[in-house]
């Protein structure tokens, strides 16, 4: 079965178009010629991939991933832009229900979205983020970074981190909506996502989300209005040249939680936390970008946008993505609910019997400019599906063309903007030599040192750590199960004592060097910065993890 991602299951609503609203810049009236005015809306568009995947009875449902290529597609850190690299969306898999609201009464999707409708199925929940850069950063740095998302809830609020949303405050989410579970205790993981060290171009970052049944599932009598929670945990694993594994994960109740909070029992078991995933292919979602528009002499309108730059092979390709895979239960899930139970030894690598791999297809992509369509690009660049079932870019040949390089300017004809070069820009428009605006550093992201991160609080802490993205990171040692995202459910303490003891094995035998994805088929891997790596204290080097607690500029 071939699943197309569309522009229709992307648009606003999911994914990082929702990230921030687009700053809508206003233009003068352009009359003088060489008269610079700043917009928002430079470039819209999606270039992305198809994904072939087995039919549904196969149930390769249970974990997706892939390598996705790492550079900057910037050479400095922009004001108001927003690109996300290679990415992809899982959500569940309710094709069973065709016309039942999804999405309870309430919700921002089920109140604002009625396109969306009937089901709402498309932004009822998500696990998706991945590389990108995004407005919504406070500390830029030249490369994208990585981080986790997920919409559990209608898009009301998001997931982004331990204990933050996607970039929406710095202050830290209210301790009933935190989400993520810290399961490493060897990386931090900042609010403003993960930086690499130095300047990747086109090296390779593995990422999988994979559920795993760290506890079991629950269930309530049908009249107490109480919603049951599946064993799904979806936990984001890594694969780069300094560390390998799992990172952290999704607790179940937070998919779960929605059906109760609303009194709705027609989603009890429709969220993630309980049903198989739906994975479709993947894009790159371009979709806040700045532009300058000028006109020459005659009255022509141009308009310049960043300049974006992709890593080509000599070749003049670039490799995008690789190694797409679907997991069924078999590839990790089962092995780990058998260690959990007292079971054999797990060791966390996927294995072959429950991995399919994915052939990708793929279509010329469309871009646009404040709603204008843009012509001319696919003359210069198109997708392509390379050799060994990698895809990515393909520059058209010529001694006028650089490869690798995004057309910046755009004449404006007729209801449309034709892509050229930078030599036929009128010097009088003085577009050439515009800048766009560097984002400044932001606010720090702080946490209220109260309620679920105090009670019962760290172990050990505070300690200070500056990261290459020029950010000073203050985090804590806490007990696994003692870290704010727990603490708003009223578990047993049989539960907490036995998924404690769970991490404390997976902390003892899980190495940060073990190849729990396949390696890529081809290219090397890129490394995460080095200053995000801890060590656990004496007597903390099980079952403790790292929780960052304040992200601010170091200066």
């Amino acid at each position: 079965m071939k699943i197309l991602l569309t522009v229709t299951a992307l648009a606003t609503g999911l994914g990082w178009a929702r990230s921030l609203p687009d700053p809508g810049w206003q233009a003068a009236d352009q009359k003088d010629a060489g008269q610079i005015t700043a917009h928002g809306n430079g470039l819209h568009g999606y270039i992305g991939f198809s994904a072939t995947r087995p039919t549904a009875q196969s149930n390769f449902n249970a974990g997706m991933g892939f390598y996705s290529a790492v550079w900057p597609l910037i050479d400095q850190p922009l004001a108001n832009f927003q690109i996300g690299l290679a990415g992809a969306w899982v959500s569940p898999d309710n094709s069973d229900n065709k016309d039942t609201p999804l999405a309870p009464i309430g919700t921002l999707a089920r109140d604002n979205w009625p396109e969306r409708g009937p089901t709402w199925d498309s932004v009822f929940q998500t696990v998706e983020g991945g590389l990108g850069y995004w407005r919504g950063n406070r500390f830029r740095y030249g490369p994208p970074k990585f981080s986790m998302n997920a919409t559990p809830q209608c898009y009301d609020y998001e997931v982004g981190s331990p204990g933050w949303s996607f970039f929406y405050d710095t202050e830290a989410l209210p301790d009933d909506r935190l989400g993520i579970a810290q399961l490493s205790n060897r990386l931090l993981i900042p609010p403003d996502a993960l930086p690499f060290e130095g300047n990747p171009r086109g090296k390779f970052l593995g990422y999988t989300y994979m559920a795993l049944p760290f506890t079991e599932a629950t269930t309530f009598p049908k009249d107490s209005g109480r919603a049951p929670t599946g064993d799904q945990a979806w936990t984001c694993f890594l694969s780069t040249a300094n560390f390998k594994g799992p990172i952290a994960y999704y607790i179940p109740e937070t998919w779960s939680k929605i059906g109760e909070l609303f009194d709705y029992p027609f989603i009890f078991g429709r969220g993630l936390d309980a049903r198989p995933a739906t994975m479709g292919g993947g894009a790159m979602e371009i979709n806040t970008v700045p532009r300058f528009e000028s006109a020459d002499s005659s009255g022509t309108v141009y308009s310049k946008i960043p300049a974006l730059s992709f890593p080509v092979d000599k070749q003049g390709r670039a490799i995008l993505v690789q190694n797409v895979k679907y997991y069924s239960k078999a590839a990790l899930y089962d092995n780990f609910a058998a260690w959990r139970d007292g079971g054999p030894a797990c060791s966390g690598v996927f294995g072959e019997a429950g991995t399919w791999e994915s052939t990708l297809t793929t279509s010329t992509p469309h871009f646009d400019q404040s709603g204008e369509r843009l012509t001319g690009v696919s003359e210069l660049l198109d997708t392509r599906v390379f050799d060994n079932n990698v895809w990515g870019l393909k520059w058209a040949e010529g001694d006028s063309i650089e490869p690798g390089k995004f057309p910046q300017y755009f004449r404006h004809e007729d209801k449309q903007r034709v892509a050229i070069a930078a030599k036929d820009v009128p010097i009088e428009t003085g577009l050439l030599s515009k800048q766009f605006p560097l984002a400044p550093r932001g606010e720090p992201f702080t946490s209220p040192g109260r309620g679920a991160w105090s009670e019962p609080g760290p172990s050990l802490g505070p300690f200070q750590v500056k990261l290459g993205d020029g950010s000073l990171v203050t985090y804590s040692w806490y007990r696994f199960i003692d870290q704010p995202s727990f603490q708003q459910y009223d578990w047993s303490e049989a539960k907490r004592a036995r998924l404690q003891g769970l991490v404390e094995k997976i902390h003892a035998t899980w190495p940060i060097d073990r190849d729990y994805m396949a390696p890529p088929t081809s290219g090397e891997l890129v490394n995460l910065d080095p200053a995000l790596f801890v060590k656990p204290p004496k007597g903390l080097e099980l079952g403790y993890v790292p929780i960052v607690t304040r992200q601010e500029d170091a200066k």
